[in-house]
């Protein structure tokens, strides 16, 4: 395997998660006594190859400003967009600030997605050190994947072996990602992810197959499947 590379990390922060029914955004929703969000900045900031991390957040928000980690000095703040994209743009933007090259890495994982296993952390950066592109973090489909019509039938059902489920971190190059973001958002197509935004930019990511059990925090019963599953770790 190739020597990991340094890399810088940007995770946005700056979404409320509706589908959650909360009181608050999720990153901010209590798992093992912290937050969702102290959790996933932990699976990077011991990394010894992180140069620094950007989080994206809503210029007014409440929560962050009473967590312990706030003061962390590796952890730097951009503000939030209107969507997902913006928020990743403003951070890159903030790197280039900070002193960031425009061929360093920069790693994008998602703020309510804590269960980042270190092992897939390293797969990625080890897989991808020589990569002219980057890539992603995803898993193969376990399932049966069907194509729904606009009248909500089954249009037809998709070769299973040629789907992927798209995780994080995603990781490319600062100048290349912040190039494709522009880009993007600047012919107002839809970017789900940055992986999507470079293959707009005509790249092609690669797919580095990771632990199905990096999940992502969308409903009620995603972080009760975490506490049960963090609970039979102890």
């Amino acid at each position: 395997m190739n020597s990991q590379p340094h890399f810088w990390a940007v995770i946005p922060a700056a979404g409320v998660g509706a589908r959650m029914r909360a009181d608050r955004p999720k990153q901010y929703l209590p798992l093992g006594g912290r937050t969702l969000l102290e959790h996933t900045l932990d699976c990077f900031l011991d990394h010894p190859g992180l140069r620094g991390l950007v989080l994206a957040l809503g210029r007014d928000d409440p929560y962050w400003p009473t967590l312990a980690c706030a003061d962390d000095p590796r952890i730097q703040r951009a503000d939030g967009g209107a969507e997902r994209a913006d928020s990743v743009l403003n951070a890159l933007v903030k790197l280039e600030a900070l002193g960031a090259s425009v061929d360093d890495w920069v790693l994008v994982h998602d703020a309510a997605r804590p269960n980042l296993a270190r092992s897939d952390l390293d797969r990625l950066l080890g897989e991808l050190a020589d990569d002219p592109v980057g890539g992603l973090l995803a898993v193969p489909s376990r399932d049966t994947v069907k194509l729904a019509g606009v009248d909500g039938k089954v249009a037809r059902t998709l070769d299973r072996q040629l789907i992927w489920l798209a995780f994080t971190p995603q990781m490319f190059r600062l100048g290349a990602l912040r190039q494709a973001l522009e880009q993007g958002l600047a012919s107002g197509a839809a970017i789900t992810d940055e992986a999507s935004a470079m293959e707009l930019a005509g790249a092609a990511p690669r797919l580095i197959e990771g632990r199905a059990d990096n999940l992502k925090v969308t409903r009620p019963e995603d972080l009760e499947w975490l506490r049960l599953a963090w609970k039979q770790k102890c």
